[in-house]
């Protein structure tokens, strides 16, 4: 793994945007990895050892998240910006396309780069996130996020273990693994969750609406994988109905039992991104 950053603009000057490398830098097949709203790039690791044998993986953590820094007041942690960011990242590369595995959030700035004209997104897999989000799961989601304060790692491992319950099948490795690199220490023996707490602010500003992304998804041309996992209030049954109809070709990967949003680190869910990946690919060059 190779960790490197590149400085992204914003209204008020530059931010540091760090992303982890896995593969051959010489690879020109790249997938780039994006995680949810209140998770960091290094969810990715198990799936990017995986998948580095075919790719160059790159996973970058978002402004406010992990080892990214925090936009400064009054710059707003939002679409436009995140979007803004994944370009500059991506002229870093010196890459005109890329695959794109998103979790919740980063499905949803995968959908709107996807969506433009010309766009260098070249498939897209969506974990547990579709074209339409209810209100009642966004503001869930606002409950649980905020500047929690821990007295140990193993209190801020109990409270993840609470908090993230499609995480439920990983193993104490794994869950430790997510504590490692979920926290940050704020004081002697006081640790708080790795994102900034003003991400919480401005997620509540909007969880009293619905997010109606249809719109923007039937822009998406490009081939399509669908992650749900069956119990998620993220994505319902109507939303994965919806996008079916319109779309015949997206294929599904339902998880039975599953809430919001699979971690992606157990060895089925790789396997079958892993599969998806490679058919598709080989279909393209057929049909080049």
């Amino acid at each position: 793994m190779r960790t490197r950053s590149v400085m992204a603009l914003n209204p008020q000057g530059f931010h540091r945007v760090v992303y982890h490398e896995w593969g051959s830098a010489d690879n020109d097949r790249v997938l780039v990895c994006v995680h949810g709203l209140a998770r960091n790039s290094r969810d990715f690791d198990e799936l990017a050892r995986a998948l580095a044998r075919d790719y160059r993986v790159v996973c970058p953590d978002m402004p406010g998240r992990g080892e990214s820094d925090w936009l400064a007041p009054g710059i707003n942690y939002d679409i436009p910006r995140y979007m803004s960011d994944i370009t500059t990242l991506l002229a870093r590369l010196d890459v005109d396309q890329v695959d794109w595995i998103g979790t919740s959030m980063g499905g949803i700035i995968g959908t709107c780069l996807a969506a433009l004209p010309d766009s260098p997104i070249r498939s897209l897999v969506l974990n547990d996130v579709g074209c339409f989000i209810g209100k009642a799961a966004l503001q869930r989601i606002s409950q649980y996020l905020g500047d929690h304060r821990f007295s140990s790692l193993a209190e801020l491992e109990q409270y993840m273990r609470t908090t993230y319950t499609a995480y439920q099948g990983l193993s104490d490795r794994q869950w430790q693994h997510l504590v490692r690199y979920g926290h940050r220490t704020l004081a002697e023996n006081q640790y708080g969750l790795h994102y900034d707490p003003r991400i919480a602010e401005q997620s509540r500003e909007i969880e009293d609406q619905d997010i109606d992304l249809e719109p923007i998804w039937r822009q998406v041309n490009c081939p399509q994988m669908l992650i749900w996992g069956d119990q998620s209030d993220v994505l319902t049954p109507d939303t994965v109905t919806r996008m079916q109809q319109l779309r015949p070709d997206l294929h599904l990967y339902r998880i039975k039992g599953m809430t919001h949003a699979p971690s992606l680190m157990e060895s089925e869910q790789i396997n079958a991104i892993q599969q998806w990946l490679r058919d598709n690919r080989i279909k393209h060059q057929g049909a080049t």
